[in-house]
């Protein structure tokens, strides 16, 4: 998507989209949402585009606390049976998230492309109350999407940087990886520390 070429309310519409579904629908777990968000912090920069900086930083996270919110409700109507016979794999590495970081995890999981998905719906499945969850899924999203909107706004004022936009998403791309390397990694030390303090309880590894 060349979200340079997109202007005003198309760009609204298509970002407000993608960061919605991806913060709590169970099929946005694979949408780009970082580089979106940088990528449209670019062009809000350009005084040619008709594009707010304001907009964008007070709609982007109202929209995807909204999108957790609806993974919240997923979650506690659906229930953990459903999710872990569809979604079994993200819903154990996710919760290993959770249940380490408690409801840090909902602002953390921000960073992590398939865990800001998820963590909203396991949020629900597990009754988390909703009070904290609240707190911790507006937290996340302001200092995420805000802050990712932001940085790529100041972004544009270095020399040469909105022609390197390309290499800079790819780079945002791989540092979401990263992040979900380091989750993996953190998930399965929780994994083993669980069999050496239970060694009758079945790993997920």
């Amino acid at each position: 998507m060349d979200i340079e070429s997109l202007s005003g309310m198309t760009l609204y519409a298509i970002l407000f989209a993608v960061i919605f579904v991806e913060s709590g629908i169970l099929v946005g777990f694979w949408l780009p949402g970082d580089t979106v968000l940088f990528a449209a912090g670019l062009v809000a920069a350009d005084p040619v585009a008709d594009v707010s900086i304001v907009v964008l930083a007070l709609g982007v996270p109202l929209v995807a606390s909204l999108g957790a919110l609806v993974g919240y409700l997923t979650g506690r109507r659906l229930g953990r049976p459903y999710l872990e016979r569809r979604h079994a794999t993200a819903l154990a590495r996710t919760e290993d998230f959770y249940e380490r970081f408690g409801a840090v995890t909902l602002i953390a999981a921000r960073f992590v492309p398939w865990a800001r998905t998820f963590a909203p719906v396991l949020a629900g499945a597990v009754s988390m109350p909703r009070h904290r969850f609240g707190v911790a899924v507006v937290s996340g999203a302001i200092i995420w999407g805000t802050g990712l909107v932001l940085l790529g706004y100041a972004a544009s004022s270095v020399p040469g940087l909105r022609d390197a936009a390309l290499w800079i998403g790819l780079v945002v791309i791989v540092v979401s990886v990263l992040a979900g390397v380091a989750g993996e990694l953190m998930r399965r030390r929780v994994a083993r520390l669980r069999e050496v303090e239970d060694p009758a309880e079945p790993s997920t590894i």
